[in-house]
């Protein structure tokens, strides 16, 4: 297990993390925010689904997401059909338009990164998104595991009520 200090030093490194977004985002057509862009990232690695599935994977609230989906479906990149099962609901999907933008997107965060990491060997690339996979897939469902490791104080109280014992 890595020492204090070596968590100390990675918390800083990760904080830097929004230093690279930003740089990231910078690359992006004025006309796909980065909340659009990723909308239709996700619908495309994904596929077609609700509205509260595409909340969950940005982890955002649903309210954030509908205005994004708002967006995309207004410059017709996706389309929200009625879900067959449930007529309230919506299944988000790409349009042929929707995909060509995430291609476009695709294209440019490449050239974007070439740009950034041009000293960078390829086994270097390579390290690095292993290692942030594996980052990424050790915080596995982050919403989960942070409602247990910080409990809200509403849950604090409620699990301290249910636990007393009658006098």
């Amino acid at each position: 297990m890595a020492a204090q200090r070596q968590y100390e030093e990675l918390a800083r490194q990760l904080s830097a993390i929004g230093a690279v977004k930003r740089g990231l985002g910078r690359g992006l057509p004025h006309d796909c925010p980065a909340g659009s862009a990723a909308v239709l990232v996700l619908l495309d690695r994904h596929g077609a689904m609700r509205m509260s599935r595409l909340a969950e994977l940005l982890a955002v609230d649903t309210s954030v997401t509908s205005r994004h989906v708002a967006h995309v479906a207004e410059k017709e990149w996706i389309v929200r059909d009625p879900d067959p099962a449930d007529k309230r609901s919506r299944i988000l999907r790409l349009t042929t338009e929707g995909k060509a933008k995430v291609d476009e997107l695709s294209e440019l965060s490449i050239r974007t990164l070439t740009h950034y990491l041009h000293d960078w060997t390829d086994d270097e690339v390579v390290q690095l998104s292993t290692l942030l996979a594996r980052l990424r897939d050790s915080f596995g469902d982050c919403r989960a595991a942070s409602a247990r490791l910080f409990p809200s104080p509403h849950d604090v109280q409620t699990t301290s009520e249910t636990t007393r014992t009658p006098a």
